[in-house]
């Protein structure tokens, strides 16, 4: 409980990649004032350590014992940082000490992300660590299973989606405005591609959570979406 007498919750985002997930979680955690976990990160962190490894996105084995070290010698670790309009999600990655916010993502890792997080000894690792960081409270958390496996109990849910059509428009857009983008034909097609991998994977499946708020993106500005989410999860505060 807040000074204010208001409960500080967790609020469980999940939605399909570049329905704007990180965006809206993001400006949510903002106008909350909560912290603000994006957990694909850490998926994403597993495929750059790989990648750099030479260990194969496939390779179920040599990504367990990656996974586990990683997490149990400390070589991922999280810093929650003061958001500026350069800062990115409000959160920093490092691996091995080095930030790696920005290595994380390419095209190559985020298609990697989604290869290793279908790894099971993978997504163990990495479960007590997401849980550890968002168990008081007071967090928005960000991913693809938050409200089905993370957090089953989360006391706020929001299932974020638009059409692949839209969010492939997105995700081309700001892969150009970083100099490194693909045509749009071929950011659709890797959307779909993410798409049946993330929802077909026999772990952890991307999927709604049976009391989630279904929210769509596709034709509405972010401000007025947060404003919607922000309601929901004052009037869960209150309560």
């Amino acid at each position: 409980m807040s000074a204010g007498g208001l409960r500080r919750v967790r609020v469980a985002i999940d939605g399909p990649a570049g329905a704007g997930k990180s965006t809206v979680a993001r400006a949510l955690a903002d106008r909350l004032g909560y912290l603000l976990l994006d957990t694909g990160a850490l998926y994403r962190t597993v495929a750059l350590a790989a990648l750099r490894g030479q260990i194969r996105w496939d390779d179920a084995e040599r990504l367990a014992a990656l996974s586990e070290d990683l997490v149990a010698r400390g070589r991922i670790t999280i810093e929650h940082i003061e958001r500026t309009q350069n800062s990115g999600s409000g959160m920093r990655v490092r691996l091995d000490g080095e930030d790696v916010s920005s290595a994380i993502r390419t095209p190559d890792v985020s298609l990697g992300a989604s290869r290793v997080s279908a790894v099971p000894a993978v997504r163990a690792a990495l479960l007590d660590m997401q849980r550890r960081a968002g168990e008081a409270g007071g967090v928005v958390l960000e991913g693809r299973d938050i409200g089905t496996v993370v957090f089953p109990d989360a006391e706020v849910k929001f299932f974020l989606t638009a059409s692949p059509e839209v969010r492939a428009r997105r995700r081309y857009e700001e892969l150009a405005a970083r100099g490194n983008a693909p045509s749009y034909e071929e950011t659709l097609a890797d959307v779909e591609r993410r798409d049946k991998a993330d929802t077909e994977r026999p772990v952890a499946p991307l999927k709604q959570a049976d009391d989630a708020i279904v929210v769509d993106s596709s034709d509405r500005i972010v401000a007025e979406l947060v404003e919607e989410m922000a309601l929901v999860v004052e009037r869960c505060t209150a309560g």
